[in-house]
């Protein structure tokens, strides 16, 4: 099997997406979770009952989004980032680098074509994703929510590229592509 080296312009794109989506993901989860509009309310709600003060629901739940809003708003500034960096990932190809596969290529094997066609899949849920974004950031508001239905929906690709990535890297780490991780680490395989 050939070893592929990786050029120091498609490490940096790779891991700058990389973890521009980790911390995407980690707003995520925090706003899902523990910054949760209901649960920051009730600690709120909590806390007031015992200085004797209250605030109806609604009023806890505004002021449980101004809480968490700094939080968000680094999503939506990762977002933007995003934005510029996924541009210049498509461009890239024009400049002879990180040049997309055709999942369909009948010169592929079976894996191969899978690899391509995830990686395809990839690209399509992060230009949803971002377009989306930015409709709801700058779109007309009558389609606001529709778009935040389609943005939330289309980040479960994510997971699931995610668990297909890891896995595969460690599959090729652990079989035929030894010395991959090193190489997209330092653009080429370490030593043994």
């Amino acid at each position: 099997m050939e070893t592929k080296n990786y050029s120091a312009i498609y490490r940096i794109m790779h891991w700058a997406i990389a973890i521009c989506m980790s911390l995407i993901l980690i707003t995520i989860f925090l706003r899902m979770n523990w910054m949760n509009k209901d649960h920051v309310a009730e600690i709120i709600r909590n806390f007031m009952s015992t200085t004797d003060q209250s605030l109806s629901q609604d009023q806890l739940i505004v002021l449980a989004k101004q809480i968490r809003k700094p939080m968000w708003d680094w999503h939506i500034y990762i977002g933007y980032v995003m934005v510029g960096l996924f541009s210049i990932r498509l461009l890239l190809p024009l400049f002879g680098e990180m040049k997309f596969s055709n999942p369909f290529g009948k010169a592929f094997t079976a894996k191969e074509k899978f690899q391509h066609g995830v990686y395809l899949f990839f690209s399509i849920g992060v230009t949803i994703s971002l377009i989306t974004g930015m409709f709801i950031e700058f779109g007309p508001k009558t389609l606001k929510n529709q778009m935040e239905d389609i943005h939330i929906l289309s980040i479960y690709y994510l997971v699931a590229f995610l668990v297909i990535h890891f896995g595969g890297v460690l599959i090729a780490e652990l079989t035929s592509q030894q010395g991959i991780i090193s190489r997209m680490v330092s653009g080429s395989r370490k030593s043994q």
